[in-house]
C-alpha cells in the first residue's frame, strides 16, 4: 500500500527534471542558433560586400597593367605576380620540410617524449601571431642582408606552411592503418621504402590537402610581408630584391584617398577571395573522393 505514493513522487521529481533539462536544452539550442545567425551575418554581410564592390572595379586592366602612381589608371599584374613568387617558394620551403618532420613524429617518435615535445612546439607554432613570424625574419633575415627581398617573404611565410603541413601529415599518416605497415615489413621492406612506397600513397589526399590549406591561408597574409618583401611598384622577377604582392597592395591602396587605389583594393580582394574559396573547395573535393565509406 506504501509502494503506490512512493513511486508517484518518483514519477513526480522524474517528470520535473525531464521538463527542466527540456527547458534547458530549449535555451541552449535557442542561443547556438543565435550565435551562429549572428556569426553567419556578418559573414555574409562581408563576402557581399567584397564581391558586390570587386566585382564593379574588375577589368582586363587588372591583369595586364602595373600598379599605378596615385590618380593615374593601371592594374595588379605585378602583384598578381609578385605573390605568386612568393607563395610558391613558400611552398618550396615549408611543405618537403613539414612532411619530413611530419613523417618523422607518426612514424618514428609516435609516443616518445621528443615527439611530444615536437607536437607542443608545432602547435604553439600553429597559433603565433603571422606578424610576429614577420619580425622574427625581419631581425634574422632582413636586416643582415640590409634590405627587403621577395625570399626573405616566402621564408616568412614558409613559417605559417611549416606547422600546418606538419600536423596534416602527421595525422593522415596515423590514420593508416598498422596492418599495411606490417606487410610490408613482413616481406623484408625496409621502412623508409614502406613509408614512401605505401605509407604516403595511402595518405597523399590528407598530405596534398594540407599543403593547399596552408597555401590557402599564407594567400591574404599581409602583415609578415610588410615586414620581409616590402613592396614594389614595377615589374620584378627578381626574388632577392623587394616584390609587390596582392595583400600588400590592397592595405596600400585601401588606406589611400585615392579612388582609383580603393577600386584596385577591392578588385584585388576579390581575386584573393575567389582564390582561397577555390582552393577550399578543391582540398574539400580531394578528402571527399578518397574518402573510404564505412562498411
Amino acid at each position: 500500500m506504501n509502494a503506490t505514493p512512493a513511486m508517484s513522487s518518483a514519477d513526480v521529481i522524474a517528470a520535473r527534471l525531464y521538463m527542466r533539462r527540456r527547458i534547458v536544452n530549449g535555451i541552449g539550442l535557442v542561443f547556438a542558433m543565435a550565435s551562429t545567425l549572428f556569426g553567419l551575418f556578418w559573414l555574409a554581410w562581408i563576402l557581399w560586400t567584397t564581391f558586390s564592390r570587386g566585382i564593379a572595379a574588375l577589368s582586363p586592366a587588372i591583369f595586364t597593367k602595373m600598379t599605378p602612381p596615385p590618380g593615374d589608371a593601371g592594374g595588379l599584374a605585378n602583384a598578381f605576380y609578385g605573390s605568386m613568387m612568393i607563395c610558391a617558394l613558400a611552398i618550396a620551403i615549408g611543405a618537403p620540410i613539414g612532411i619530413a618532420a611530419g613523417t618523422f613524429l607518426a612514424e618514428y617518435a609516435k609516443k616518445s617524449r621528443l615527439g611530444e615535445v615536437i607536437r607542443f612546439v608545432n602547435d604553439i607554432l600553429l597559433s603565433a601571431p603571422s606578424i610576429v613570424l614577420g619580425m622574427f625574419v625581419y631581425t634574422v633575415v632582413v636586416r643582415t642582408v640590409g634590405h627587403y627581398s621577395g625570399l626573405s617573404g616566402a621564408l616568412a611565410l614558409a613559417l605559417i606552411v611549416l606547422p600546418v603541413v606538419v600536423r596534416t601529415t602527421d595525422e593522415m599518416l596515423q590514420l593508416v592503418p598498422s596492418a599495411m605497415r606490417e606487410a610490408g615489413l613482413s616481406l623484408g621492406v625496409p621502412q623508409w621504402k614502406v613509408t614512401m612506397q605505401v605509407l604516403y600513397r595511402a595518405a597523399l589526399p590528407g598530405i596534398v590537402t594540407g599543403v593547399l590549406l596552408a597555401l590557402a591561408r599564407i594567400s591574404g597574409e599581409t602583415a609578415p610581408l610588410l615586414f620581409t618583401a616590402f613592396d614594389n611598384q614595377f615589374w620584378s622577377s627578381n626574388v632577392g630584391q623587394p616584390l609587390a604582392s596582392v595583400p600588400v597592395v590592397i592595405y596600400k591602396f585601401a588606406m589611400s584617398a585615392d579612388d582609383g587605389w580603393k577600386a584596385l583594393a577591392w578588385a584585388g580582394a576579390f581575386i584573393v577571395t575567389l582564390f582561397v574559396l577555390a582552393l577550399s573547395l578543391i582540398s574539400r573535393a580531394i578528402l571527399l573522393r578518397n574518402k573510404v565509406p564505412n562498411d
